[in-house]
């Protein structure tokens, strides 16, 4: 029997990618979004649209209705472009998540796959994994998305759901936005390091989400927290001299500003539940240009 997966979210780049994989592997697939002119890929794939709104209850229902599992991508994390909100985003975990999770309930969707960050485990240059997660002290942009994203996976994990929770790494990739920035800021010499550089992200090629995301329905390792990353954790001086060689222009000047903490997390829960592995294993496979 062919399972009816519902993406919250579905018109984000996150959506973007995984909706055809979805499609591809037998789901049949529902795109919940607020803009239904903004779901060109999901219709060109052959999904249902219909409009629905994280804040609207009544909506949630009845685009859930019928479904088997929903997908929540829903969020407003400001990307290079500008676009988003972090009080917006803040909201959408706090108070959206749980009307979705209502939702959930009324309509008779008995499993939710929730989208996280994996920087909510930040412990500087420690490696760490899904046991681990702090709640910063502060009231910094970074700090308070973090809080709300670990009330939302309270929020989630108290359900009486069939939940899984996928931690992403910070995404990369066509349509995200980030690499553009790079290398645009990099040929005009204005790529500066975050910091002194010092500080490890933990990156994840926004195609191996999305793959990871397949895998993650298909094996459902049910109530589990998974962080899905590449498997090489990096410091921004290495990841952004590769972009800036790349680029042609000189090695990047520190002092720039510090948007996320340090992180450096595993994925060897998520490769050993899912049998994943990613295509691009750390950023020297992902930014070939």
């Amino acid at each position: 029997m062919t399972s009816t997966v519902a993406i919250l979210g579905a018109s984000g780049v996150y959506g973007r990618h995984l909706t055809p994989r979805l499609v591809a592997a037998g789901y049949t697939v529902r795109a919940l979004v607020r803009r239904p002119e903004a779901a060109g890929v999901a219709r060109g794939c052959g999904a249902e649209v219909r409009i629905a709104d994280i804040f609207d209850l009544d909506s949630l229902r009845q685009g859930l209705e019928g479904c088997d599992v929903c997908i929540n991508l829903a969020t407003a994390l400001p990307g290079p472009s500008g676009r988003g909100d972090y009080d917006l985003n803040d909201q959408v975990r706090r108070e959206g998540v749980p009307l979705l999770l209502q939702a959930c309930r009324e309509a008779g969707v008995g499993r939710l796959l929730q989208q996280s960050i994996a920087m909510v485990g930040a412990e500087g240059d420690r490696l760490t994994d899904e046991d681990t997660a702090h709640r910063p002290e502060g009231d910094d942009i970074s700090a308070r998305a973090i809080n709300a994203t670990l009330d939302m996976e309270a929020a989630v994990r108290a359900a009486d759901l069939d939940w899984l929770i996928l931690r992403g790494g910070l995404f990369y990739g066509p349509g995200t936005g980030f690499d553009d920035d790079w290398f645009a800021r990099a040929a005009a010499g204005k790529l500066r390091l975050p910091g002194d550089g010092s500080d490890f992200v933990s990156l994840i090629h926004i195609a191996d989400m999305a793959a990871a995301t397949v895998e993650a329905l298909r094996a459902w390792p049910s109530r589990q927290i998974l962080i899905v990353a590449d498997d090489r954790p990096a410091r921004w001086r290495d990841v952004f001299g590769y972009i800036t060689g790349l680029a042609g222009g000189e090695s990047p000047l520190p002092g720039g500003r510090a948007g996320f903490p340090s992180f450096r997390v595993s994925n060897r829960r998520a490769r050993e539940a899912l049998g994943w592995n990613p295509v691009y294993p750390d950023y020297r496979a992902g930014l070939v240009r």
